[in-house]
């Protein structure tokens, strides 16, 4: 098959269409879940959690976290597995996987073997007790988790990841930031069909790239149909459904884990941005701010906003706007009036930038 030529500024449209961020915004959380695949759990708050704020950029001023929280705790229509929340519909699609874990010869399997007995009462505890928040299950590893990290004979911690993994225990819930741990039969639908690992991992891939739009082969395989992008490298696969439709755009602020950033090279080799998540670089080498939220204008990354949740003073504080490209007028009332929207949505009842306030209340 002959590669798509396709253009930046088409294959840019074709991106911001598939992560949902042009202007026919979604309505509903869940189709919104299917069409990403996942919301990424990260517990940084620095504006709002990441999972919430990219649902927000998608939904809008309807959409609240306890949506989030009652289609996994309640209704069962999402799961959280792996810092990462997907569509229930999708687990079949995860669980040979985790069947299959964890490989031969791997540390995480000497150390499961090691700890039979371990694992054999954490289920039995759980299958009677749950579901529990990890300091309510007592320690019995016979040998413990060596790690050089934080990990380090963190053993209730690591058997419950472990035991996640394998899918024979799951997240049910969570207590703020805790995590409630159950049986996987008392979580996950029990008429959910195995799909083989190899037909589930091809249909992970199309998943992926019609969530993306436009990716490399070596993130999304075979999927798709091969393109090329003007001024860029091969080894593009495009969604074929994607081209050609008919774009309208919107400017949103996003979060530095939002998938259409994920990529920095492709962020790069696409939109021409420039992009680094700072918060683990130290203050005085900062360029952009601790948890600078990327800026979209239709089908450019135009800046990224340095701004801060004061909850305490009810105030969205913004420290700077970096603008990668001089904002007209049109860029700049669109960014304001982002950051009183989400302002308004957060709660808080002011905006402060550059020493001037704006009072969203």
């Amino acid at each position: 098959m002959r590669p798509h030529r396709i253009s930046r500024a088409e294959a840019r449209r074709v991106a911001v269409r598939a992560q949902l961020l042009d202007a026919n915004r979604s309505s509903d959380l869940l189709p919104t879940v299917e069409q990403l695949t996942f919301l990424q759990l990260d517990p940084t708050a620095a504006v709002a959690p990441s999972a919430d704020l990219v649902a927000w950029c998608r939904l809008g001023a309807g959409y609240r976290p306890a949506h989030l929280q009652q289609a996994v705790e309640r209704d069962r229509t999402l799961y959280e597995h792996n810092a990462y929340v997907r569509p229930m519909t999708d687990l079949g699609l995860h669980l040979a996987d985790m069947a299959a874990w964890p490989p031969e010869g791997s540390r995480a399997l000497a150390w499961l073997t090691a700890n039979d007995s371990f694992r054999r009462y954490v289920l039995d505890l759980l299958r009677d007790s749950g579901p529990l928040l990890s300091r309510e299950v007592p320690d019995r590893s016979v040998v413990p988790w060596p790690s050089t990290g934080w990990t380090n004979n963190r053993n209730v911690t690591q058997m419950l990841e472990f035991l996640a993994a394998r899918g024979e225990v799951a997240i049910a819930g969570r207590i703020g930031r805790q995590r409630r741990w159950d049986l996987a039969e008392r979580v996950y639908p029990a008429d959910t069909e195995v799909v083989p690992a190899d037909e589930a991992r091809r249909i992970r891939d199309e998943r992926r790239l019609r969530s993306l739009g436009i990716a490399r082969a070596s993130v999304v395989g075979e999927a798709g149909e091969p393109a090329e992008v003007e001024g860029t490298p091969g080894g593009w696969r495009v969604d074929p459904a994607a081209l050609d439709q008919p774009f309208a755009g919107r400017t949103a602020l996003l979060s530095p884990f939002d998938r259409l950033v994920h990529d920095r090279k492709r962020l790069w080799e696409l939109f021409d941005f420039e992009y680094v998540l700072e918060m683990y670089v130290p203050k005085a080498k900062r360029r952009w701010g601790y948890f600078a939220l990327p800026v979209l204008h239709h089908d450019r990354m135009v800046g990224k906003v340095d701004a801060t949740a004061d909850r305490k003073a009810g105030v969205l504080r913004v420290h700077a706007v970096h603008e990668d490209v001089p904002f007209d007028g049109e860029v700049s009332a669109a960014v304001d009036a982002e950051l009183e929207a989400l302002a308004t949505w957060l709660g808080l009842t002011t905006v402060t930038r550059a020493g001037r306030v704006v009072d969203v209340g």
